[in-house]
């Protein structure tokens, strides 16, 4: 495998259920992104592209294939190992924000860097510089309920990128928000994602934001597709 490829699935297959109502999900995905590329994953409700996600971020293990992480198979892991990989090379985000409601914006983003290992003055001052990118400067002391669904996204993506990573997973990240909003918060997204020259695999049902992208997969009967 080249240096170049951040995420790469081969035959990766996941079931759920037993015997006759056993559900085949994914039936031998195979995908390779490249680093700096941002992939849209599209395809109906129910197709898998949850899994699929829950999968490269290393929060569900294949019952068959493998998952390669930055060059490493990640599928026999020990969950120390891969929590470790997850500290270091993935963000996510999600349709839902997530933050934790009793701490501020600018304290959202400090914590996880904080467990990755950065110090406190070091991990704000990183905050700090996402949340202007992020035109929040005004809001660092807000707490989530105190911001609008957009502003909350955003927090989740500076969050998502505070710890540098090298692969960003998004799963429906404006999917919660008003066509407008939606569309400002993903626009953010993108730009902020090739700035830093970062890899993204994200999920959206929109075919006008997936167009957007660099190039889209389809999940398809359990198999990914070049749309």
């Amino acid at each position: 495998m080249s240096n170049g490829e951040i995420l790469k699935f081969a035959g990766v297959v996941r079931n759920f259920g037993r015997g006759h109502t056993e559900l085949h999900v994914l039936k031998g995905a195979d995908l390779t992104i490249g680093s700096g590329e941002i992939v849209a994953l599209v395809g109906p409700s129910g197709s898998g592209k949850s899994t699929l996600l829950q999968i490269a971020g290393l929060l569900e293990k294949p019952d068959a294939g493998e998952v390669y992480i930055a060059g490493e198979a990640c599928s026999k892991l020990n969950d120390d190992r891969r929590t470790e990989i997850r500290r270091k090379h993935l963000g996510f985000v999600y349709q839902y924000h997530h933050l934790l409601p009793e701490f501020s914006a600018v304290e959202n983003i400090v914590i996880p860097q904080i467990i990755a290992g950065l110090s406190k003055p070091l991990a704000r001052e990183r905050a700090l510089q996402l949340l202007e990118t992020l035109g929040l400067t005004d809001r660092i002391t807000h707490r989530p309920a105190e911001l609008s669904g957009g502003e909350q996204q955003r927090v989740a993506i500076a969050r998502a990128l505070a710890n540098a990573p090298s692969l960003l997973l998004a799963d429906e990240p404006t999917g919660n928000l008003d066509p407008d909003t939606a569309d400002s918060v993903f626009n953010i997204l993108l730009n902020l994602t090739r700035q830093v020259g970062l890899t993204a695999l994200i999920a959206t049902h929109n075919m006008d934001l997936a167009s957007r992208m660099d190039r889209i997969v389809k999940v398809e009967d359990g198999h990914l597709i070049e749309a």
